[in-house]
């Protein structure tokens, strides 16, 4: 099974002539525990669903539990591919509505204290299959280091979860003032995770937007209000996403009107990047002396 899948997978490679590349997408929380991967999970599917290739990549190593989320279990994970150089397509999963995904798997501290020499298999293996797709999403670990750091500033977006809680707030606001440090022209988004309504919900972020335009000078971009939901509960307990597991719930509903919001804003926002997210990685990580 893994053999055959595999080998579909190298035969669209070898079969794909665009030079596009698959755009970057960062999804990360000032603090574990806001539904970040959850909502990485089913932004993913919804995407698929829309009609587009999706590859999700596990990043929380040793923590991740994207798999879990879709009702899956990988045979392999970026780990293996790491400590054996697998060929990417190996560790590669077959998830629901055509999904692509790559567990994160345990064994390292982290994704990003590897050596020189396994960054780089990363980064060919990567290049494999970036034509691939229309969007690749990083699903990160918690919080920010000055390792995984890079990871996010080559990306070509970032989307930042949070909840109304003050100390979600305060934690997302020191995550984006993180990155913006880095790279002010970074685009970022914001999603409010578990509100009890829309009216608070949009009155959080209101002051948070204005927070961040008052101290860091930057114009966040609002992308959506999700709710508090039972319905996410019962899919994590059934271990299956609730885009799926219930499409009629709340949740399910936002989570397909905040695609289409980002789908929407994306296009007139987003600005070509000449190099690609490889390109810019590397020149990070040369510049950081890894």
């Amino acid at each position: 099974m893994i053999h055959d899948q595999a080998e579909s997978l190298r035969r669209k490679i070898e079969t794909t002539n665009s030079i596009k590349q698959a755009k970057t997408i960062s999804f990360v929380s000032g603090k574990g525990g806001v539904g970040k991967s959850n909502i990485a999970v089913n932004f993913s599917l919804e995407l698929c669903k829309q009609g587009h290739k999706v590859l999700l990549i596990d990043l929380d190593i040793g923590m991740g539990n994207v798999d879990i989320l879709l009702g899956m279990q990988a045979k392999k994970t970026i780990v293996d591919m790491l400590e054996a150089e697998l060929p990417i397509y190996d560790i590669m999963e077959l998830g629901p509505n055509n999904l692509h995904y790559i567990a994160g798997g345990s064994g390292l501290s982290t994704m990003f204290s590897i050596n020189q020499q396994k960054m780089n298999y990363f980064l060919l293996q990567y290049d494999e299959v970036v034509q691939m797709y229309d969007y690749i999403i990083f699903d990160m670990g918690a919080g920010a280091t000055h390792s995984s750091i890079d990871f996010v500033l080559a990306s070509d977006e970032c989307i930042v979860v949070t909840t109304p809680e003050p100390t979600s707030i305060t934690d997302a606001y020191s995550m984006i003032k993180f990155i913006v440090g880095f790279k002010k022209t970074m685009p970022i988004y914001i999603v409010l995770n578990r509100s009890d309504n829309v009216k608070k919900g949009l009155m959080t972020v209101n002051r948070f937007q204005k927070l961040l335009a008052q101290f860091l000078g930057i114009d966040m971009k609002f992308l959506g209000i999700l709710p508090e939901d039972k319905a996410v509960t019962s899919a994590v307990i059934r271990q299956a996403p609730f885009a799926i597991e219930n499409n009629k719930s709340n949740i399910a509903k936002s989570i397909k009107q905040l695609t289409e919001n980002y789908r929407d804003r994306q296009v007139s926002i987003n600005v070509k990047e000449s190099s690609t997210f490889v390109e810019r990685l590397k020149g990070l990580l040369g510049n950081r002396g890894r």
